[in-house]
């Protein structure tokens, strides 16, 4: 564990249940951290087994571990709603030490070849990947340097921002981006002492599996039954045996919001099992 006692944190895409983004914003909050937990879509249809909540449970499952924690709906591809959330977060906290770009969108009729895909469905994973982290780490990094206490800015990029793959061109473009983005960034905020981290996740298994599997789905094939193979297949790929879980990815997230990692800023770190290691 690390000791995040009196810092905020702000992470984004937290509201589905085996999200990475809860499973973040649940450990910074075990590690000390007050935290606003940011969502923009209502719980789908592959959340509502449990008759999952979304943002209020995760809000009640912070407070829970005895910390404050904030709900906001915002979505982040629209600078209107990223600074109106960032200001509730100021008039709740006073300040930001954390932010976590964690909102992605789903995935849909992006997931196909370039030559069939519409312009509208890049255009949507775009303005949420990439439009979405600048204008959240534009607005929290101007606080950030306003206070002049430096700060912890985390990107979640992908293994396929590092590497394509076919049918997911707009998807990769994206993470790609994400990457040079936070790189660029880290070198502009380092002398605040804000530093700057990518994360790359290979496959996790969340809701995005079945929201996955229900867009590449063929005609009469099952979804659950493609979710399965998918999660079968990849992990007889992995050296390490397994699919990431969430909290995989949230250890990562949690040492890079911490005082230990303060000598690192530009790296884009990858969670995947072994299966990419550069």
């Amino acid at each position: 564990m690390y000791n995040l006692e009196g810092k905020v944190a702000l992470v984004t895409g937290a509201g589905r249940q085996q999200g990475v983004g809860r499973a973040i914003a649940m450990r910074l909050a075990q590690d000390g951290a007050n935290v606003v937990v940011n969502d923009f879509l209502v719980p789908s249809d592959n959340d509502r087994p449990s008759a999952w909540r979304g943002v209020p449970a995760v809000v009640e499952g912070i407070e829970a571990l005895g910390r404050e924690a904030l709900g906001v709906s915002a979505d982040v591809s629209d600078a209107v709603q990223v600074e109106r959330m960032v200001t509730e977060t100021l008039e709740r906290f006073g300040r930001i030490d954390i932010l976590v770009n964690n909102a992605a969108s789903r995935p849909g009729q992006d997931r196909v070849p370039v030559v069939d895909l519409e312009e509208n469905a890049w255009d949507l994973v775009q303005r949420v990947n990439v439009k979405g982290t600048f204008l959240c780490s534009r607005s929290v990094a101007r606080q950030m340097v306003r206070h002049g206490n430096g700060g912890k800015i985390l990107m979640m990029s992908s293994t396929k921002g590092k590497r394509g793959e076919a049918c997911y061109a707009a998807y990769s473009a994206s993470k790609f981006a994400v990457i040079g983005f936070g790189q660029s960034l880290a070198l502009e905020l380092a002398r605040y002492q804000i530093q700057v981290n990518i994360i790359c996740p290979g496959m996790v298994e969340t809701e995005r599996i079945s929201d996955m599997a229900a867009a590449m789905a063929q005609k009469g094939e099952s979804n659950e039954e493609l979710r399965v193979q998918m999660l079968r297949k990849r992990a007889a790929e992995i050296p390490l045996g397994r699919v990431a879980q969430s909290s995989d990815v949230a250890r990562v997230a949690a040492f890079l919001a911490s005082s230990e990692s303060d000598y690192l800023t530009g790296i884009a770190i990858n969670v995947t099992g072994g299966t990419q290691l550069g």
